[in-house]
Formats: structure tokens, C-alpha cells, sequence
């Protein structure tokens, strides 16, 4: 190839990563080289600077330079002979397919596990992302992310089977109109029972590791609605647990907040979250329950996760009642 090319993004490749974007037009192009053709400026999108990170939008314009020096460049002493990312196994892609909690014309819901992440990472070879073929049943289109959850937290995740689909609920989670609820277990008993917790969040640092933290200064505004379900005296709660927006970490860092942190949650509760006597305390008690939001035409998707193993194990252990008669923010006042 030579000369610049200006690629006009297609409806498919909607709210697709730039990243992913070279990956399947440019699959010779390395991740490394591709962040230096980034960071000097040289891939544009609709004429401005871009991130490997940053989602298209159908009708951009993409600016490519010349590929062809890249293209020969011997790879870096450290890409070279590093084996690729296994491919997952029949296996695993049925253990996946297993996970589909609903499923129509634009959407997948799966009920993710406990310790496995969504999307890659360091160090981090299995993640939904890299196992979204086996989720295409009769569509031509591999589904989409379109929000993210925590490795180590369960629950609902949904999935858009196309390029339409992920604009709509793209859009849902953007202007905050999905309702999704929480449950979570944590160390001691919120006062008062509701309330909402309105603190902004942002990146700090613990010793050697990178932790959020509460920040009124120069965090990013992060607002937490709770309720206590049920309790056991005063040593453990069942919260539920509605956020409005969506920071890295917010309900951990709400919840350890207000002084009541999640179990399992060593990172920002310290040992007040590791309680003894209690089988799986140190698996992170947080799952998500439910996601609500409204559809284009007007109906309704709702979807419900049952809990995870060692959550159930704890409901039990405490007398909770994993089966409560009424959602706990039904008449709250979101404005």
C-alpha cells in the first residue's frame, strides 16, 4: 500500500474501537506500532488526534498513512516468537453459550461468572471479549460490548448482536436511562437504611498499586442509591445497590465509604471485609441483579442474574431471602 488512505467508517463498524477497527482491516499491524502511528499523530479520525480506545462512529472518516514500512520493520525483540492468545476451546465456548440468560434479534445477556474478565488485559488471556464467536448463533454479526463489568463481579452483561443494536444501548448507558440494580453483602449496617451516596471518584494510589478513591477535588462525579434488604445484627448487610453513573470501582468505593464495605473486597475494605467464619468471604459479594431499560420501539428489556455459588452459600449462612417481594428503589425519585 502506498499513500494515504481516508476509510469512511461503515454502519457495521459502529461504536466499534479504533484499535479493533486496524485489527480486522490491518491484521499485520501490531498493537505497539499501531499506538506509535497514534501517538504522532498520524492515524486521524474525522481529522482529529484518537486514542486506541476511541469508538467510531458510522460515516467517520479514518486517515491511514502508509503501511508499507511498518508492514517490513522487524518486530520489536519482544514481539518476536510471543505466541498469540490461545483460542478457546469447544469446551469453553459451550460453557459460555450456557451463561445466555435471554437472547433475541439484538441482544445477548449472559450471566457472567465471578473471576472472568470482559475484556483483555496484562497478563490476561480469557476474557468474554476474545470468546464472542461462539456467541453468534444464526447472526452473521459477532455480538458487541457495549458495558463493561468488573472481573470479579457476577451478573448481567449485555451484548449487542449488531451494529443497530450497540447504537441503542450504547445510548442507554450513555444518557443513564438502564436501570441496573446491584445486590451486594456488606461488613456492618449502613445508617440510615437508604440514602444516596453522591461522591465524586478518581484514580489514586496505594503503595505500589493503582486504587480509586473518593476525591471531591478532582474526581469524576459518581452518585450510588442503596438499600439495606435485610441485615444480621449488626455485623452484615444485604444491600441493594442502584448506580447512576458508571466510574471504575464506584460501588466499591461507596460502600467502603459509608463504612460498610463489600465482603471480599480486601482492595478498599481491608480486613473489615474478611470476616471469619464465613466459606468464600474473600470472594468479592457483589453481583448484577437486573438491568431495565426501554427499547426504540417503546417495549421493554429487563433481565434478572441469579446469584453466583458462593453468594448463595452466604444468603444461606446468614437466613436471607434471595427472593425479596419489592424492588427497594420502585418509587424512589431519581431526579
Amino acid at each position: 500500500m502506498s499513500g494515504v488512505r481516508l476509510i469512511q467508517v461503515s454502519e457495521e463498524d459502529a461504536d466499534t474501537r479504533l484499535d479493533r477497527w486496524f485489527k480486522r482491516q490491518y491484521p499485520g499491524l501490531s498493537h505497539i506500532r499501531l499506538e506509535k502511528l497514534l501517538r504522532t499523530g498520524q492515524v486521524r479520525v474525522d481529522g482529529g488526534r484518537a486514542k486506541a480506545a476511541t469508538r467510531l462512529a458510522a460515516g467517520s472518516t479514518i486517515r491511514v498513512p502508509p503501511l508499507d514500512e511498518w508492514a517490513e520493520a522487524p518486530l520489536p525483540p519482544d514481539d518476536r516468537h510471543k505466541p498469540g492468545p490461545k483460542p478457546p476451546s469447544e469446551a469453553e465456548n459451550e460453557k459460555l453459550r450456557q451463561m445466555v440468560l435471554y437472547r433475541d434479534k439484538d441482544v445477548i445477556a449472559i450471566n457472567k461468572p465471578h473471576g472472568l474478565a470482559v475484556q483483555g488485559g496484562t497478563n490476561m488471556t480469557k476474557h468474554v471479549d476474545g470468546m464472542l464467536d461462539a456467541l453468534m448463533f444464526d447472526s452473521k454479526e459477532r455480538p458487541r460490548l457495549v458495558h463493561r463489568l468488573d472481573k470479579d463481579t457476577s451478573g448481567v452483561l449485555l451484548l449487542a448482536r449488531s451494529a443497530k443494536a450497540a447504537v441503542w444501548l450504547t445510548e442507554a448507558f450513555r444518557e443513564k436511562t438502564a436501570r441496573k440494580t446491584y445486590w451486594a453483602v456488606v461488613a456492618g449496617v449502613p445508617r440510615p437504611h437508604r440514602g444516596k451516596i453522591d461522591l465524586p471518584v478518581g484514580k489514586g494510589v496505594d503503595g505500589a498499586r493503582e486504587k480509586m478513591v473518593a476525591d471531591e477535588e478532582e474526581g469524576r462525579w459518581a452518585v450510588t442509591y442503596y438499600a439495606v434488604v435485610e441485615q444480621a445484627a449488626q455485623k452484615v448487610a444485604w444491600l441493594a445497590l442502584m448506580p447512576i453513573t458508571g466510574r471504575t470501582h464506584q460501588l466499591r468505593v461507596h460502600c467502603a465509604e459509608i463504612g460498610s464495605p463489600i465482603l471480599g473486597d480486601g482492595k478498599y475494605g481491608g480486613e473489615k471485609s474478611l470476616l471469619d467464619g464465613i466459606d468464600h468471604s474473600r470472594k468479592l459479594h457483589l453481583h448484577a441483579r437486573s438491568i431495565r431499560l426501554t427499547r426504540p420501539d417503546g417495549g421493554v428489556l429487563e433481565v434478572t442474574a441469579p446469584l453466583p455459588a458462593h453468594m448463595q452459600t452466604t444468603w444461606k449462612f446468614f437466613g436471607f431471602d434471595a427472593k425479596p417481594d419489592s424492588d427497594p428503589f420502585l418509587e424512589l425519585d431519581l431526579d
